[in-house]
């Protein structure tokens, strides 16, 4: 994004629109924004910045009826691709326009964890510390996005994860899956919706069954084998169900709630944001929480568009 780009978005949206400009200044700020928009009865709050902001603002407009908006200001922009926005941040907002201009709004279900909202996934063990490893290369991050995820990836796998000892159990409730507990999860993905990420321009989709009209699903790796690696490439530019036919891998669609648990912590993300290390975490699937501002074709679709 760049100072001129910012000026066009806005002047895009002021011609129709009584816009007022706010711009986030440190983590929690869009948060507070949009809890502050929704009191005040603002009908859309339109975020402009990367998956982190995104999840931030939904976190304050979550059961309230101000609309987020997205638009793609970041490296990935997971969120803004899947509900079939370009990427690009002045094609999206002619998309925006015309979906406001139809009032193609929808309320969308979201996961929660420890009751924070996500959009579309949470990363549990070995894919959070590659967000973390991300992170400590902040400042690469904007210019070489998807490099920079394969250089941590690769790091993390070496050196920075421990591969032979599984990191925490996940626990089922009885009504998802009566008595069920994996008790060797290495990694586990939590997903509202599809796909994963994006490589490149690519969708990394492993479970197509996430949406944001069914509960959440849980894919646990019970194995960091170098046969797995293997499996993880073959799911990304061979086969999506490669993952999930794995004997090494715990599938699981339509949760209502489930709870990640160890003796010692383990790290997690939301939404692509590193959030530290923990000995529990509890998942809701969280109903027709949030109204969201949809690309027009998408607004009577039984869940998000899978790539732009």
């Amino acid at each position: 994004m760049t100072a001129r780009s910012r000026v066009v978005i806005q002047k895009a949206l002021s011609a129709d629109h009584d816009v007022t400009l706010a711009e986030t200044n440190r983590r929690g700020h869009a948060t507070r924004l949009a809890q502050g928009a929704a009191a005040e009865g603002v009908d859309v709050v339109a975020v402009l910045g990367g998956d982190g902001t995104q999840n931030e603002a939904a976190n304050g407009l979550a059961g309230t009826q101000t609309a987020l908006a997205t638009l793609p200001g970041g490296s990935t922009n997971v969120f803004a691709r899947t509900i079939g926005l370009p990427n690009d941040p002045i094609e999206a907002t002619g998309v925006l326009l015309d979906a406001l201009a139809k009032r193609s709004i929808r309320r969308i279900g979201l996961g929660s964890v420890n009751d924070r909202y996500f959009l579309f996934h949470t990363g549990v063990g070995f894919d959070a510390a590659v967000v973390r490893q991300v992170e400590r290369r902040d400042t690469f991050k904007r210019w070489f996005g998807h490099p920079l995820f394969i250089y941590a990836t690769v790091v993390t796998w070496l050196r920075h994860y421990d591969r032979r000892h599984p990191h925490f159990a996940v626990r089922f409730s009885e009504q998802d899956t009566p008595g069920s507990i994996v008790d060797d999860g290495y990694f586990t993905i939590v997903m509202n919706t599809s796909p994963y990420t994006f490589l490149g321009n690519r969708p990394f989709d492993i479970a197509p069954e996430a949406t944001f009209d069914r509960g959440l699903v849980a894919v646990t790796v019970r194995s960091l084998s170098f046969a797995m690696a293997g499996t993880l490439a073959r799911t990304a530019f061979v086969s999506p169900k490669a993952l999930r036919d794995s004997r090494s891998v715990d599938f699981r669609t339509d949760l209502d709630e489930f709870e990640v648990v160890s003796h010692a912590p383990f790290p997690y993300q939301v939404d692509g944001d590193y959030l530290g290390e923990i000995d529990r975490l509890r998942f809701r699937h969280e109903p027709d929480a949030l109204s969201l501002v949809v690309p027009d074709p998408a607004a009577s679709a039984s869940g998000p568009a899978q790539h732009s």
